[in-house]
């Protein structure tokens, strides 16, 4: 089974809102989910609340040969940018 980590779009027209999820890559994007990982708003004002993502699960999921698609794999970046050096 080819595991992808992806965008889910919701919310309404002219207001998208996404959720990063983790699915079989022969699922339609709004199909059947194996996990939902978080959220990204690209409309929102603030960066603190463009995006959330568990960070922890994502890694384990790329560990476990999931691919991200282009846009996840620079959220999933800029998380760990904002995340700071780890002690």
């Amino acid at each position: 089974m080819a595991v992808k980590l992806r965008l889910k779009r919701q919310g309404r027209r002219n207001r998208s809102f996404y959720r990063i999820t983790v699915v079989d890559s022969r699922h339609t994007r709004d199909g059947a989910v194996l996990e939902e990982l978080g959220w990204y708003d690209p409309n929102a004002k603030e960066a603190d609340k463009q995006l959330s993502l568990n960070l922890e699960r994502a890694e384990h999921w790329l560990k476990a040969g999931a691919q991200p698609t282009q846009t996840v794999g620079s959220l999933i970046r800029r998380r760990k940018a904002s995340a700071g050096p780890q002690a």
